[in-house]
């Protein structure tokens, strides 16, 4: 189905319960049951991004494949990163950028390291001559059901160089490179308002983002940049098998009782990077399937 045909959002998608499955982390697509929608098969683009030059974190999967793949038949270029062991991924998203007839450079990178962000934006400008759009998206959480006790220091950094860290250093490396009108997009979470006990660090990382996106608007608002970010609430992604104990139920405490699949938020990612959202900046887009935030 093609995302202008009007279904009801409720069954537009599997619904719980799903069959339980459990995968190392990083997680791949293939293995899920059911198979997660990148907007493969559904996503219209209508030149809203037309040569526009995108960089966008944890391209290879999940939201950043759908974010990718939308962003090219809007009309972008995509520089995607994507952790070694995600390559097949990788591939497979570079596929379908350049299916839509843009170009796609997918980069090895672990963003925790600030000189691997450095190389990063300069492959970018390299490549592109520009950054127009930069969507901080690569996350990483591990559930701990055991509470704060089951935390290591070494989880307890990963997550924290993953999710800001590198959010931090490739938004300020990009802005060197950025012109006036272009975009800058985080991915916060329900989890930043809601926070669940068992991803009591990831948690935390996603209310920084918030902060960090509200601040950082402010801060560069007078050269015509913006940045505001997507809050997703339960998505279908390989992190969730790759990290939780319990898939069988994922989603179904939304009020529309099932998780989103990763096509369902990629036009937020659009719309925020479009000229359309010109007014629009310090402000967070919630996708919660009906999860009243504030």
């Amino acid at each position: 189905m093609k995302d202008s045909e009007q279904r009801n959002p409720v069954d537009q998608h599997p619904r719980p319960d799903f069959p339980q499955q459990e995968q190392q982390h990083p997680g791949w697509t293939g293995p899920m049951d059911p198979p997660p929608d990148h907007g493969e098969e559904s996503y219209e683009g209508s030149g809203q991004l037309t040569d526009r030059k995108a960089v966008l974190t944890g391209g290879d999967s999940g939201i950043g494949r759908a974010v990718a793949i939308a962003f090219a038949r809007e009309g972008a270029d995509v520089l995607f990163t994507h952790l070694p062991e995600e390559a097949g991924e990788a591939r497979e998203t570079a596929r379908l950028v350049e299916e839509a007839g843009r170009k796609a450079v997918a980069v090895p990178c672990d963003i925790r390291e600030e000189e691997q962000c450095r190389r990063l934006v300069e492959r970018a400008v390299e490549e592109f001559g520009r950054i127009d759009i930069l969507v901080n998206n690569a996350a990483y959480q591990m559930s701990q059901p055991d509470g704060i006790s089951a935390i290591t220091t070494e989880q307890f950094d990963r997550v924290m160089r993953t999710n800001l860290y590198g959010m931090f250093w490739l938004s300020k490396m990009s802005l060197e490179h950025m012109p006036a009108g272009g975009s800058i997009i985080n991915t916060t979470s329900v989890q930043a308002y809601q926070p669940s006990p068992h991803l009591l660090d990831y948690a935390m990382t996603k209310g920084a983002i918030v902060t960090f996106t509200q601040g950082l608007a402010q801060m560069v608002a007078e050269d015509g940049i913006r940045v505001n970010a997507v809050a997703p609430g339960p998505v279908w992604t390989p992190l969730i098998p790759a990290t939780m104990p319990d898939t069988s139920e994922f989603g179904k405490q939304s009020p529309m009782g099932r998780p989103a699949q990763p096509a369902e938020m990629a036009p937020a990612y659009v719309f925020l990077a479009s000229q359309r959202a010109s007014f629009i900046t310090a402000d967070i887009v919630n996708a919660t399937g009906g999860t009243p935030l504030p």
